[in-house]
């Protein structure tokens, strides 16, 4: 053990904690913040596949639908950079315990709500959570593995179980809605959270007593700042295809939270003790490994949340046999992962971003020829290309940003990776479901400009029409209907030329 000694930059309490550790209980303490972190990952996608039930329940619309699923990534992405100072203050182990039981109260609550603002609520209660426990896990995994080449490894399973845990959300979600309903996908958090903490207090090194631990000044505004920002951003992203993309107040609010960011980084900069050092994100290893992250769950994230809503509404799939469909997707995360070892020791760290990155442009250029006839076969090529890449960039990126940064400093690296991942996974939610929402009110305006008549409803189109209505969840019917209209036209047109593709065999 006497390796562990001798690692530049290492605190003396860290080389105490692990250097009576045999590897077995070092592997078993990493796979159990990696279990924490799947939890994490499943929660991003789990109600992605319940939404259609969950619409219909609560008479949700597309945008609120967008908020069910983006007040989990945005609470964890606007508060993660706050937790892993907060990390530190803490401990690693009482962080991660923390987060846990915060997620497994917030997910007993969201199973017994009746209300939409009660679940969005929840969600973000969940995202308080997860943002507590997440920068602990990879503080864990540094602290365990100082040594580059075990660090490096388990560094890859960290980016495979994240990504694993996102790609089964669909799975996991849709066996749950078809055998007892959407509030399903909250209770299941709770058997792993309680499995989670067990082997946390079992396995993971204890902390040093709180006295001992740093206590830095908490940065108030700057935290403020950060939130406030990305909260505005969001729901501007989101709000846009209904109030219209240059409405005055959409504009205003790109403004404001333009003015809100700027003003964070003008915060960070002059502060004793910011909450994102940007010192620490100056190194160019650091920074454009944080970029291609947030670009990767950007795309990612945004497209997984689309992919559901096309396997269900225009594949016409139950929500379990999409979540199986969408099983390829983790399949590629574990191998790109795997594959990062091999590229990243042989050709080192760059060519392993880049080819991450140019492997999901790829996928993503692929899927662009996808129509509502192409059936599954495309989108299988699509999840496996998509996975492989992103688990390539994800694994690769996360070892450039711990790496560059001081093992004193291993909370705050870890915040600023987690950070950028979430963020990207909330924008890209918001905006590709915004731009799908605003190509279907497209679509209506180009249909209805090149109809010279409305169709006559005959009585062998009736029952077509009555059916296709029925298929359309609550809350998209009402915003089918209410924007045709807007645009002054018979439902009784709309109904009859509305098509949906046969679920392919």
């Amino acid at each position: 053990m006497a390796e562990f000694m001798t690692v530049e930059g290492l605190p003396q309490d860290v080389v105490a904690r692990v250097a009576g550790l045999s590897v077995r209980r070092r592997w078993g303490a990493a796979l159990t913040v990696c279990l924490g972190l799947f939890l994490l990952g499943l929660d991003l996608t789990v109600l992605n596949v319940a939404v259609p039930d969950l619409r219909d329940d609560l008479n949700a619309s597309m945008r609120q639908t967008q908020w069910i699923v983006d007040a989990y990534v945005l609470a964890l992405g606007g508060l993660v950079l706050t937790s892993g100072g907060l990390t530190d203050r803490l401990g690693r182990r009482r962080a991660f315990v923390a987060g846990l039981v915060v997620c497994t109260v917030s997910s007993a609550a969201g199973g017994l709500v009746h209300s939409l603002g009660q679940i969005i609520a929840t969600r973000a209660a969940m995202g308080v959570g997860a943002a507590l426990l997440m920068p602990a896990t990879l503080c864990v995994i540094t602290d365990l593995f100082p040594d580059p080449g075990p660090r490096r490894s388990a560094i890859a399973l960290w980016a495979a179980v994240g990504g694993l845990g996102g790609a089964c959300g669909p799975v996991v979600g849709g066996r749950l809605v078809e055998t007892t309903s959407w509030r399903a996908a909250f209770w299941i958090n709770i058997p792993i959270a309680v499995l989670a903490i067990v082997l946390a207090l079992a396995l993971v090194p204890a902390d040093p007593p709180r006295s001992s631990l740093p206590r830095p000044r908490f940065d108030v505004p700057g935290a403020v700042l950060s939130a406030s920002g990305l909260l505005v951003l969001v729901w501007t992203v989101i709000e846009s295809p209904g109030r219209g993309w240059t409405d005055p107040l959409t504009l205003g609010a790109y403004a404001v939270a333009g003015l809100l960011l700027a003003g964070f980084l003008v915060v960070e900069h002059r502060s004793a003790a910011p909450v994102l050092p940007l010192t620490l994100v100056r190194p160019a290893r650091v920074s454009t490994a944080a970029v291609a992250l947030a670009m990767m769950s950007f795309a990612l994230f945004g497209a997984l949340f689309v992919i559901t809503l096309y396997l269900q509404g225009v594949l016409g799939y139950t929500p379990w046999q999409a979540g199986v469909r969408v099983l390829p997707l983790p399949g590629g995360l574990m191998a790109g992962a795997a594959i990062s070892l091999w590229v990243t020791s042989c050709r080192g760290e760059k060519t392993g971003v880049l080819l991450g990155l140019i492997t999901v442009v790829g996928a993503f250029g692929f899927l662009s020829y996808t129509s509502a006839e192409s059936g599954y076969g495309r989108l299988l090529v699509f999840l496996v290309l998509s996975g492989a890449g992103a688990g390539l960039t994800a694994a690769t990126t996360t070892a450039c940003v711990m790496n560059g940064v001081p093992p004193s400093h291993a909370g705050l690296g870890s915040s600023v990776n987690d950070a950028t991942r979430q963020v990207g996974a909330a924008l890209g939610v918001a905006v590709q479901g915004s731009l799908l929402s605003s190509a279907y009110t497209s679509h209506l305006d180009d249909t209805f400009a090149h109809a010279a008549s409305p169709l006559p409803l005959t009585s062998s189109t009736r029952p077509t029409t009555c059916c296709r209505q029925r298929r359309l969840p609550t809350g998209y019917r009402r915003e089918h209907v209410s924007g045709c209209a807007r645009r002054r036209r018979t439902r009784s047109y709309t109904g009859c030329r509305m098509r949906r593709s046969p679920r392919p065999p």
